[in-house]
């Protein structure tokens, strides 16, 4: 599944970790043998682990066995991942599914319901009178178990069904008890609801570009499709099942819809019959072995778009359609140009062609997430696959190419192979975004990509996990219903930079090669993470798990800091806090950390060096210049003398656009923790002026908005700020100008829009008149004078600016009426920047958290998209404190919005409170969720409480300092 890393549409999922377990010899050192023999302790106390001078060359390069250090007892984690599995609440074992046949009619549009019955077929593992399995908001009606014995058949029926709402579980009793067998069948009887919570089987919205088909059901308002979602733990919502990710079993699935409309599901069509009058029954091939939450359907008044793979499988090309509503499917043309080359790239790569005899994408208008990676039939928010070619902005193609490419990886590494258990979900979503770039970067690679994960992805892991609640990438998860939370930047964007980190050290041919024998070995089946671990050691000679076990099983990450002698230096690592107050309890984890040094005497290259120690010291490396991380693959932080940082300023011309970004970002990090100054950051960035690349000034950019959002308050230092981010970006912004040019790079269009908008917010007076010149003249005849769709952003802003109440009702119309795909996203952020407290309190506040009905569409957001506006409220200095009013004056307003599905809840959390900057504020929080249920959110809310504590440190550290750098060196 997609959560996008550039908007916060993460499903912010979080746990509270346990305290770690520790080895009982803390300094024990690991030894890595052969990879054919076995691991072994040696234990390397040290007289004096606490002595002041660093051992020196304990740091060597990385070779295919290494001997290094760790400390960490696998001993104790594989008790402790044994525990976790017998402590976990999973169903009981009675009964093992292995088939299910489904039927679905009498759909009803007027009470929004529908009839199911389900044949499971499975093994009856012992004698029982109860048979227990999940369900959510069904109605169970009757049931049947028939046995197969060695001589005859028995069946029993039951109605005895006793529900317990909490575990979303059903057990049907029976009046004896049924016996062990093979062979059972139980078929179970039922009713659902068709809701409007975009989980289980649920409508979506919207309005027709197209005359639609006379079945489709409307109201006043709005024309509705119906489509599943049931990643986690929804399938239950739409028939009764084993809802859990190893219970693996073959799906037959059938659906009475109306003549007119068309149905699809993971399979091919198998046959169509008529059913009852006006309607017929659709129904589909047998699925391959797959989890329940992989299973999907949809009905609508579809149309689509079909291309073919490249390569033949098994005889056949592949066909891919994109499906969409009536009169949409031409915007599915840039999506349908990548799916088959994508699909035939990861054939290849993988080593094993893709396994399913069609691959459907189909457009969904509400939808919770970025897309859903459904066996066979792949399910996305519009603006995630959706491209208008005259009205999208450019870098929905970033997106749209980047998306399709992660939820056809998944179709491998999460659904032919899936997670044993929710704690590894990491396994299935870090691999799918780093295939997912993998790919786009084959497709686009002019397109810059891991500049862009460092930049969007790397960067958001990196703030994450800096924080105390913070959870490690394999999390402990006892309840399934708990794992909402873990749907995060960790599992996802912290998960990828492990595997990028990874197969930059093995080498990405390597890499890829263990990940075919970890596919072969484990298809159609439940995998661990050392399952991983084994067939990359295998494609290798590697022992991959000492290498990256600290990095799963443990938070956070280190800083190196790094001091100097001649023609030498010692790095020292430690755990990062963006709050900068790690205890020694915190600071229990040594990593294995790849150093890619650069700047060795005698070495023009990257030396491939490792860190195995808490702290060491390297000989030979060169006073004039050297770097860490060169080409920033490690997940680390470095701490560079503040000298240091501002001689690399002045030697750009020896730092790729990777570097230049990662430096940046570590010295932000750096300064907001309080391990170096801000001063320092704020040199370094303003040694930039000459820099045109579009990712390396949107690191700087976003430091110093960081930077300006905390510290701004103090006028002088705002206007301060201003006047050093207009001067970074004056040779970039009159190099762009406002027009495109014939023939320029994809960067150079996302540049512009990046650099007007960054001109608009900080007051450059000729851009801000010549944006709203040009909303005025759209305002006056649309039709005369359109803006071009890379210009949005910024003329809106401006608009906002100049004249926020015309401005804001102009722009609430525009979301409405836009027929652009991602027009309500772009109106959403530029309302989200409005200043006029009147206009907020009266009109956006409202218009964000009214219900429809009994609030008029026009005025009310939907779930699914108000994170878009509250996440820009959240950065807005005048509406942050307003919003967290309102939501804690309308708490049971707020919760029920949104209370038919809790990832909402938690992700409105996760996106509208952590950018306080004081403890008054967060005094409220706590002093108010404390009465609260936050069962669905407590991960997130800790890790909100985390973020505004070392914002409101940060600013009472530095506020003086900033003043002081802004004033010594002219701008304020």
């Amino acid at each position: 599944m997609f959560r996008s890393t550039s908007t916060v549409l993460a499903r912010g999922r979080f746990l509270i970790p346990s305290t770690p377990l520790r080895c009982a010899s803390p300094s024990a050192t690991f030894v890595a043998l052969r990879p054919s023999a076995p691991a072994r302790f040696v234990s390397s106390l040290s007289a004096n682990p606490k002595r002041a001078t660093p051992r020196r060359l304990p740091i060597r390069p990385s070779p295919a066995v290494a001997l290094t250090s760790f400390r960490s007892c696998s001993h104790a984690s594989h008790q402790r991942r044994r525990a976790a599995m017998t402590d976990r609440d999973i169903l009981p074992d009675t009964f093992k599914p292995v088939h299910y046949d489904l039927v679905i009619t009498d759909l009803d549009f007027t009470t929004w319901s529908y009839k199911g019955t389900v044949t499971i077929e499975g093994q009856l593992t012992k004698p029982t009178t109860e048979i227990v399995l999940n369900t959510l908001e069904l109605k169970l009606l009757n049931s049947r178990i028939e046995i197969s014995q060695s001589k005859s058949d028995q069946s029993w029926e039951s109605s005895n069904f006793t529900e317990d709402t909490k575990s979303q579980r059903s057990t049907i009793t029976f009046a004896e008890q049924l016996p062990a067998s093979p062979k059972a069948s139980l078929t179970v009887e039922f009713t659902g609801e068709l809701n409007h919570d975009m989980a289980g089987f649920y409508r979506s919205q919207y309005k027709p570009v197209a005359p639609p088909a006379a079945s489709v059901p409307h109201d006043d308002e709005f024309y509705y499709m119906l489509s599943t979602q049931f990643e986690s733990c929804d399938a239950r919502r739409a028939f009764p099942c084993f809802d859990e990710p190893n219970l693996k079993a073959t799906f037959d699935f059938a659906i009475e819809i109306p003549d007119d409309q068309v149905a699809l599901s993971n399979m091919p069509v198998k046959e169509t019959k008529p059913a009852t009058q006006g309607k017929k029954l659709v129904s589909f091939e047998r699925s391959p072995i797959m989890s329940t939450y992989l299973l999907a359907w949809a009905v609508g008044d579809f149309e689509h778009i079909e291309a073919f793979t490249d390569r033949e499988y098994n005889g056949k090309k592949i066909p891919v359609r994109v499906y969409t509503t009536r009169g949409l499917k031409e915007q599915g043309q840039w999506a349908l140009q990548h799916a088959p080359k994508i699909i035939d790239y990861f054939s290849e790569r993988f080593e094993i062609d893709y396994p399913l005899p069609k691959s459907d994408i189909l457009a969904v208008h509400e939808f919770t997430h970025g897309a859903m990676e459904n066996w066979g039939l792949v399910t996305y928010r519009m603006t995630a696959i959706l491209f208008d070619e005259k009205l999208s902005e450019a870098r929905f193609r970033n997106r749209i190419a980047y998306v399709v490419a992660h939820e056809l990886a998944h179709q491998w590494f999460g659904n032919l192979v899936t997670m044993d258990w929710w704690d590894e979900l990491w396994l299935n979503e870090g691999f799918a975004t780093w295939a997912g770039w993998l790919a786009t970067d084959h497709l686009h690679p002019d397109w810059d990509v891991w500049p862009q994960f460092i930049n969007e992805g790397m960067d958001q892991a990196f703030s994450l996990d800096a924080v105390r609640s913070s959870h490690p990438i394999q999390v402990e998860v006892r309840d399934a219903l708990d794992v909402n939370q873990i749907f995060d930047k960790i599992s996802y964007l912290k998960g990828c930079s492990m595997i990028r980190m990874l197969a930059s050290h093995l080498g990405v041919k390597t890499f890829l090669k263990g990940i075919a024998i970890y596919l072969k070995k484990h298809q159609y089946s439940n995998a661990k993470t050392e399952a991983l671990w084994a067939a990359l050691s295998e494609a290798s000679g590697t022992d991959v798990n000492t290498l990256m076990q600290n990095w799963i099983e443990k938070v956070g990450f280190p800083v190196l800091t790094v001091t100097e002698e001649d023609q030498r230096i010692s790095v020292k690592q430690s755990r990062f806090l963006s709050t900068g107050d790690v205890k020694p309890e915190d600071d229990q984890t040594t990593w294995w950390v790849p150093l890619s040094l650069k700047g060795k005497t005698g070495s023009k290259g990257i030396e491939p060096l490792a860190l195995t120690t808490k702290e060491s010291t390297i000989d030979g490396v060169s006073n004039d210049f050297y770097q860490l991380n060169a080409g920033a693959t490690g997940f680390y932080r470095v701490n560079y003398p503040e000298s240091r940082l501002k001689r690399l300023g002045t030697q750009l011309d020896h730092l790729t656009t990777e570097d230049k970004i990662f430096i940046t970002g570590s010295a932000a990090d750096l300064a907001f923790s309080g391990h170096a100054t801000t001063a320092a950051l704020l040199s370094f960035v303003q040694g930039l002026k000459q820099e045109t690349h579009y990712r390396v000034l949107s690191q700087a950019l976003d430091s110093l908005a960081t930077i300006k959002s905390i510290f701004g308050d103090d006028e002088q230092v705002k206007a301060g700020l201003e006047k050093l981010t207009l001067e970074v970006i004056d040779n970039a912004l009159k190099t762009v100008g406002w027009e495109a040019k014939e023939g320029e790079d994809f960067n150079t269009g996302l540049l512009r829009k990046r650099l007007l908008l960054t001109a608009v917010s900080n007051s450059h007076e000729e851009i801000r008149k010549g944006a709203f010149e040009r909303w005025s003249a759209y305002q006056a005849n649309p039709e005369q004078s359109p803006i071009p769709a890379n210009l949005r952003a910024p003329v809106y802003h401006s608009a906002i600016v100049t004249d926020p109440a015309n401005a804001v009702a102009a722009l609430k119309k525009e979301w409405y009426t836009t027929p652009a795909i991602d027009g309500k996203e772009i109106c959403l952020q530029a309302l989200g920047r409005t200043t006029d407290v009147e206009v907020i309190k009266k009109v956006l506040l409202p218009f964000l958290f009214n219900s429809s009905p009994p609030a008029a569409a026009a005025d009310s957001i939907p779930g699914a998209d108000m994170h878009i506006l509250s996440g820009m409220f959240a950065g807005n200095r005048a509406a942050r404190p307003l919003m967290w009013a309102y939501i804690r004056d309308n708490w049971d307003e707020f919760t029920g919005k949104l209370a038919g599905n809790p990832i909402l809840v938690d992700r409105m959390i996760n996106v509208s409170l952590p950018k306080f900057n004081d403890l008054e504020t967060l005094k409220e929080i706590e002093a108010f969720f404390a009465g609260k249920d936050t069962k669905g959110f407590d991960r997130t809310l800790e890790q909100v409480k985390d973020k505004i504590r070392g914002r409101a440190a940060y600013k009472t550290r530095d506020a003086e300092g900033v003043k002081q750098w802004l004033v010594s060196n002219g701008y304020a």
